[in-house]
């Protein structure tokens, strides 16, 4: 599932890669970005419906695959609509805070924030005009990801932007997201979140 980021654009000339590791790569971010960052709409939906080919066996991704088709089977818009409100909106606040700061320092707009804008600069992203949340965001931190995939940025680049920025917090977040109270649909995007991202953090491992 491609899509172009709501929140950041690259200012490079660089060619997107086509190895087919690497795109499945930039398409999981991409997914992951749009469930985090807005309500999945009927399009959405429907792409998760027709996931095929997932031998559970294959592991934990696999299995996060299977559990976001079958939730999709089961979701209606509406609810789900409700749900993303409820989990990430809220009156005032949602359940969950999808940011890096807040999950890192306990509060929001902090240090790790600079840290991540200064990196963002060095790497020629630039946040979107218009653009309400801060770029911590997980929804933010995913476009990013599949940005340097696709303009083929150097797998130590990515390697040290993901252990950086996402690495320190994505598992405590996705883990919330599993066991929100009014987590429904999301609680296979919480599982399918944290199994890839563990499956991220094996293979920048290796630098592949």
């Amino acid at each position: 599932m491609a899509v172009d980021s709501p929140t950041f654009e690259i200012k490079s000339d660089d060619q997107f890669v086509h190895d087919e590791l690497q795109l499945m790569r930039a398409s999981v971010y991409e997914l992951l970005g749009r469930l985090l960052a807005s309500e999945p709409d009927s399009n959405v939906l429907g792409i998760l419906r027709e996931i095929e080919g997932v031998d559970t066996s294959d592991g934990p991704l696999a299995m996060g695959w299977e559990l976001l088709k079958q939730a999709s089977l089961k979701a209606d818009e509406d609810a789900v609509t409700q749900e993303y409100f409820d989990l990430f909106v809220g009156v005032g606040r949602g359940e969950l805070v999808p940011f890096g700061s807040w999950y890192i320092t306990g509060f929001l707009m902090e240090k790790p924030l600079a840290a991540l804008r200064a990196d963002l600069r060095k790497i020629g992203i630039e946040r979107q005009d218009g653009v309400r949340e801060s770029e911590d965001h997980m929804a933010a931190l995913a476009d990013v990801m599949s940005i340097m995939i696709r303009s083929n940025e150097p797998i130590e680049s990515q390697q040290q932007f993901f252990s950086t920025h996402i690495a320190p917090w994505a598992n405590a977040f996705f883990n919330d997201v599993q066991n929100a109270q009014a987590a429904r649909f999301y609680r296979s995007v919480g599982f399918f979140g944290a199994s890839f991202i563990e499956f991220e953090k094996q293979l920048l491992a290796m630098k592949v």
